[in-house]
């Protein structure tokens, strides 16, 4: 099951007390203070993985604990720390406090252990609380309480290219034809209900670069029609936009001004990505000499592998205009907070 968006509630661990305690030793009546310290709460950390692509697992646990510190004894015995506890989530997960909607971390690197709900601090211990002034202090330290969040995780896939169209444009088809991803392909309306990734090896030893197929886009959508935009969301990262078009439309220009005003409608940032703008079914086409192209326009048919070739290159070359660290932009800093139902 795809899951994109999943709310968890964290509580790192408390610190352990501090000790009060003297030295006991035979023939020595008047011990020096040896009590020892708490050990520190257990943290709880999120690590992003490229292996993961849903938020499935982390959704299932709602409540996520780290163990606390435990106590400070005699003889100067610190407390052990708390264990911490490690949150995998997909590369491209967001974390943000369901409270005040601010973002905590973003998950863009592999293996990056990102802090977000700390420990409490343990409590000293009378031998670690003497001083000049109080050579023998008759208090100790409780151990400080672990912080408390509750937490919203929002996934925005990482791709190169996302793939926008009308339903049943073939996008499906072109993902299956240029990777080994296996999205559904039907004859039906909306046979994509959640976005699929696939890693396309470029012609002649160049880099291979990752492509996002996301569910269709029709009219309207940003009010609620057909599946809505949020799954919009998933080409945000993305550094190039291919947008998808039945060459059997009536108007394809038409359908193109359809697609652009609803990624405007979900941000402005999405149009002013660079785009591709690609007529697929060629094979349906009887006489394809005689159709007339935007200028820009690219003609293929995922079926038959006509054109696909050139699609690639094309994508290929606008990937590498473009650099790397344009291609990641980062994730925004707010959400609209839902009220409590």
């Amino acid at each position: 099951m795809f899951i994109d968006e999943a709310t968890i509630e964290l509580k790192a661990g408390d610190g352990g007390n501090g000790c009060h305690s003297y030295e006991r030793l035979k023939y020595k009546p008047r011990g020096k203070p040896d009590g020892g310290s708490g050990g520190r709460g257990g943290h709880v950390y999120f690590c992003g993985c490229a292996q993961a692509h849903t938020l499935q697992d982390v959704a299932y646990r709602r409540h996520y604990k780290a163990d606390r510190g435990a106590h400070g004894k005699g003889k100067n015995q610190t407390g052990r720390s708390g264990r911490d506890i490690m949150i995998t989530v997909p590369l491209g997960t967001i974390v943000y406090d369901a409270e005040s909607g601010a973002m905590l971390v973003d998950c863009l690197t592999e293996g990056k252990n990102e802090l977000v709900v700390r420990g409490g601090r343990g409590g000293r211990g009378n031998s670690a609380l003497t001083s000049p002034r109080n050579p023998n202090p008759e208090q100790c330290e409780a151990g400080k309480p672990g912080e408390e969040k509750t937490v919203r995780l929002v996934l925005k896939m990482l791709a190169d290219v996302g793939l926008v169209g009308r339903p049943n444009a073939g996008k499906s088809t072109f993902l299956s034809r240029i990777s080994r991803a296996h999205p559904k392909i039907a004859d039906y309306p909306f046979t994509t209900t959640k976005p699929h990734l696939g890693i396309v090896r470029s012609q002649g030893g160049g880099e291979s670069f990752v492509v996002a197929d996301i569910p269709g886009i029709i009219e309207d959508c940003h009010i609620g029609k057909g599946l809505g935009i949020r799954f919009l969301r998933h080409i945000e990262r993305t550094g190039i936009l291919a947008i998808l078009i039945e060459a059997t439309s009536p108007n394809p220009q038409a359908d193109a001004e359809v697609l652009l005003n609803e990624l405007a409608h979900y941000s402005s940032a999405l149009v002013e990505k660079p785009r591709l703008f690609i007529l697929t079914k060629k094979d349906l086409i009887e006489n394809p000499a005689r159709l007339t192209l935007p200028q820009g326009w690219l003609l293929m048919s995922a079926v038959t592998g006509d054109g696909v070739d050139e699609v690639i290159r094309k994508l290929s070359g606008l990937i590498r205009s473009n650099p790397a660290e344009e291609l990641i932009a980062p994730g925004t800093g707010t959400f609209t907070k839902i009220p409590a139902q």
